[in-house]
């Protein structure tokens, strides 16, 4: 058998597990489905992340390893430093661990593709998402119209994180807010071009539903409100492309 067939049904043998909802949403747009074993039961819950239905074929486990350690997977992947005790059992019991950093720039995102996809012998299908992120930045204009990110409570985001590099994509400006929050009296004073608000949650009673619920937060004068899925943006995986895409069309 020549080596490159060896090494494709070698990645199709592949058994592996995720311990976290952001890798979970990785694994389930890059592996093939056979060779996931396990995603924690968070990717399993309507309320977290549009991949629920896909993410039910699985086993659900509660990010332990332990939970996962009878499915004997051969690679375990989570996200955002793994306790030391866990990376030493996975190694005594011969799995082996992919513990990726949290996002903090599209760069980032693309480094975590490129590097679970190579992990899963899936380099087409990560090439596939990292293709269409890099059409997106050669699309993009300059600029951007002034937008305030909203969430419960007044939540909003940084001007320079990872959500505002998603934003500028689809043409919008993040405005820096201090402490990333943002107050019913701006919103009602100096409202921004566009309010941008996540829906996440939305049915859940909540203090920070309630603050949403204020007509300065729900219809500033002067403001376009766009509403958005606010499960697409806890991990600003690449399951954010085709949002991005939509807001981009609705804010010109």
């Amino acid at each position: 058998m020549p080596v490159s067939a060896s090494v494709l049904a070698a990645s199709a043998a592949l058994k592996v597990a995720s311990l976290n909802l952001c890798t979970d949403e990785l694994l389930l747009q890059l592996a093939a489905p056979d060779q996931i074993v396990s995603v924690t039961h968070l990717a399993q819950q309507p309320a977290e992340t549009p991949l629920w239905r896909q993410a039910r074929r699985y086993r659900g486990n509660d990010s332990s390893l332990l939970s996962v350690a009878g499915l004997k997977p051969d690679l375990v992947v989570t996200m955002g430093g793994g306790a030391r005790d866990r990376l030493r059992i996975a190694k005594r019991l011969g799995i082996r661990t992919i513990d990726l950093p949290f996002a903090r720039s599209l760069a980032d995102v693309e480094s975590g593709v490129t590097k679970l996809g190579t992990a899963l012998g899936r380099q087409q299908a990560s090439a596939a998402l990292l293709d269409r992120m890099a059409a997106l930045k050669r699309s993009a204009g300059r600029g951007g119209r002034d937008t305030i990110w909203l969430g419960g409570g007044g939540r909003t985001v940084s001007a320079d994180g990872l959500e505002a590099q998603w934003m500028a994509l689809a043409g919008m400006r993040q405005r820096p807010m201090r402490g990333d929050r943002v107050s019913l009296e701006t919103l009602r004073l100096r409202p921004p071009a566009i309010l941008l608000r996540s829906d996440y949650r939305q049915g859940q009673y909540s203090a920070g539903q309630r603050w949403l619920s204020h007509p300065a937060a729900r219809r500033p004068m002067r403001a376009r409100v766009i509403a958005t899925d606010g499960r697409l943006w806890t991990c600003m995986s690449p399951l954010l492309i085709d949002e991005i895409v939509r807001l981009r069309g609705l804010a010109r």
